[in-house]
């Protein structure tokens, strides 16, 4: 599914699975950026992912992916699409997200932390 934005006809979001995300991330192809709440990190975390809490999301203070794809997540799937329409605003190729956020993660029977 790709979601689109009205706001100033931006972007469009590619929804990926968990087990792309996963072998994205095993191969060294794909950098996880968290943007779950502090609190929401600390009960349960994907592994190795970047932490970025959508409540003080800038998409100028996103890291180097250096070469690799930046895809969002979030818990269910929503936080995800907003922030990689955020990133598209602010000029960047970030159109990929974790469709199903940590709760499709988990019960793609993927670890958590």
């Amino acid at each position: 599914m790709i979601f689109g934005s009205a706001r100033r006809g931006v972007g469009k979001v590619r929804d990926l699975t968990p087990e792309e995300v996963a072998r994205g991330l095993t191969e060294g192809r794909m950098l996880l950026v968290d943007v779950r709440e502090r609190n929401e990190i600390a009960a349960e975390s994907y592994p190795e992912a970047v932490e970025m809490p959508m409540s003080q999301f800038d998409p100028a203070a996103l890291p180097d992916p250096e070469g690799r794809e930046i895809v969002f997540a979030c818990r269910s799937g929503q936080r995800s699409v907003t922030a990689s329409l955020m990133a598209q605003e602010a000029g960047l190729p970030y159109d990929a997200h974790l469709a199903g956020g940590i709760l499709a993660w988990k019960a793609a029977g993927l670890p958590t932390e």
